[in-house]
């Protein structure tokens, strides 16, 4: 999905809500600040529940798409653990 250099992609294909986010949460923990993640989950509830844990944290949305029920989002590290 990206042209953007990824650090660290998971594969969150067929886990049900509420697990995407809870990997997502897992693997930020684990980058240095302005790395970048990429998700890719297949639970529709991830397209609104990834962006609004992101808008409640330090982190960033650098890009979303769907694709045939294919959700990905690429996401930058913020400064701050949360």
């Amino acid at each position: 999905m990206s042209d953007l250099p990824i650090d660290q992609q998971i594969d969150a294909s067929s886990l049900q809500c509420p697990m995407p986010l809870l990997k997502t949460r897992q693997a930020l923990r684990h980058l240095k600040p302005g790395q970048l993640l990429e998700v890719i989950a297949t639970d529709a509830a991830s397209a609104d529940d990834i962006p609004a844990y992101l808008r409640q944290s330090c982190h960033e949305l650098v890009r979303m798409g769907e694709n045939k029920g294919h959700y990905a989002f690429v996401i930058r590290r913020g400064e701050q653990e949360s």
